[in-house]
């Protein structure tokens, strides 16, 4: 049999709607509070940020929500995208496992990030935005982002954490060829950025400040607004077609997957590829284990209390309860900068304390070696945050070894690596350290968390 197993779908297949788990959560989930009054947002809250649609979307309860033909249209580029089976990564493991890649790196800006940036992008054309601000840490949003507003002729400003501006140049550059501007954050455009300067000049900046700034700019323009790549209700809906094809795909290989795995920043890739599965689970159907892999710098999932807390540095952003680090929290600048932020996902928050969902931690080396082994076995050189998910594919197939159990492993590969070289030099050089937070750090971010009268 052949080493290279590929399933495809046809343009015909690709979904028509996207997937909101909300309709089948068993209870309800706490509200976003306003932070002045501490009372549930509404619309009128969020419009000077969101365009009516997605506010929308960000509310829905139907399990079904349609994807317009536009986007649809653009998705025609590189969706549906490839599921693989890794028969070579899992005879280097010596495994009884089958594992299963989703592989979001084919679409035009490397990651899962544009199925979500174009119908962004989209919804805000429709309601006549010129601009539109964001936040990147990476930088994979900040591109897909700029990919998406090339194609709908809205200028993008980008925010981009400073450690990750200065690791990732042509993560930079990528944007700019989009025609994005691209600003290093902390940044002297903002109050939210010269207050963070001023107390640490060398601030290294965080995905939390990042969000601050390019708040801060879509507030004070008419014709702009915000975008935000992860995190969000609707954004986590977006990404529900990654799991959708897969599901289609698993049809053809005629196995079923007994352990979904997917690495968690904010938390969409993750979603995208669960969210699917979890809401079979939650109508009725088999109960599957999902793994979230969290950086061990970073571990919001695993040290994170779940609390309200605002999304941003500044706390211009409303209240969210969420599994949180603190928002004041200041990771260190480890690689994988996509998964450099203090909270999780309301959604993926609330779902780990419904005992849906379980969270692991890693540090940087030990994915980097994952990753490492990977492209040795499968030729596909991930993203430092996929790494995370390689890692913990790995590591469910040498525990199906140890059990003798030929279990079924999925995983989203949500990225590719082809603009991380630097920090696989500094791997390969032995540079690459892993990096801790500081206690001490972390307990005052705790400490801080805002009172909220509705806990």
């Amino acid at each position: 049999m052949s080493d290279t197993v590929k399933y495809v779908l046809s343009e015909a297949d690709m979904p028509k709607v996207w997937y909101n788990i909300m309709a089948d959560l068993p209870r309800p989930m706490p509200p976003v509070l306003h932070p002045g009054t501490g009372k549930p947002v509404g619309p009128a809250d969020l419009a000077p940020l969101f365009p009516m649609e997605i506010i929308k979307q960000e509310v829905a309860t139907e399990r079904e929500i349609a994807i317009p033909e536009p986007v649809r249209d653009i998705y025609r580029q590189w969706r549906p995208s490839p599921l693989y089976r890794a028969r070579r990564l899992e005879r280097a493991l010596d495994t009884p496992a089958r594992i299963y890649y989703k592989y979001e790196g084919v679409s035009p800006a490397g990651s899962h990030k544009p199925n979500t940036a174009v119908p962004q992008a989209f919804y805000n054309k429709q309601e006549g935005v010129k601009r539109i601000t964001t936040e990147t840490g990476a930088g994979q949003w900040g591109s897909s982002l700029a990919f998406a507003g090339a194609l709908f002729g809205i200028q993008v400003d980008v925010y981009m954490v400073k450690v990750s501006y200065n690791q990732k140049p042509y993560r930079r550059a990528l944007m700019e060829t989009y025609g994005a501007r691209c600003v290093a954050s902390p940044s002297e455009e903002t109050q939210s950025g010269r207050a963070v300067l001023a107390q640490n000049p060398n601030s290294t900046g965080s995905l939390g400040i990042a969000i601050s700034e390019a708040v801060e700019m879509a507030a004070q323009r008419d014709d702009t607004k915000y975008a935000l790549g992860s995190v969000l209700n609707h954004v986590l809906m977006h990404q529900s077609i990654i799991g959708l094809e897969t599901m289609k795909q698993l049809e053809q290989s005629g196995d079923d997957p007994d352990i979904i795995v997917g690495c968690t920043g904010g938390g969409s890739n993750f979603a995208g590829i669960a969210f699917p599965f979890l809401g079979q689970q939650l109508r009725g159907g088999r109960t599957r284990r999902i793994v979230a892999v969290e950086p061990a710098a970073c571990p919001s999932l695993t040290r994170g209390k779940y609390a309200y807390d605002f999304g941003d540095t500044g706390h211009l952003t409303p209240l969210v309860k969420m599994h949180t680090l603190g928002s004041t929290f200041v990771p260190p600048g480890f690689h994988a900068g996509g998964l450099r932020y203090h909270g999780m996902a309301p959604q993926v928050s609330f779902l780990k304390e419904l005992g849906l969902l379980e969270a692991v931690a890693y540090k940087q080396t030990e994915v980097f070696a994952a990753g490492v082994m990977f492209a040795r076995a499968e030729g596909i050189l991930p993203a430092p945050e996929a790494n995370h998910a390689v890692k913990g594919a790995i590591e469910e197939a040498l525990k199906a070894k140890a059990e003798g159990k030929a279990k079924v492993i999925l995983f989203n590969l949500c990225g590719h690596g082809h603009f991380d070289m630097q920090a696989y030099i500094d791997y390969f050089g032995g540079k690459l350290k892993d990096l801790d937070y500081d206690e001490a750090e972390l307990a005052m971010a705790l400490a801080g968390l805002p009172s909220v009268a509705a806990e």
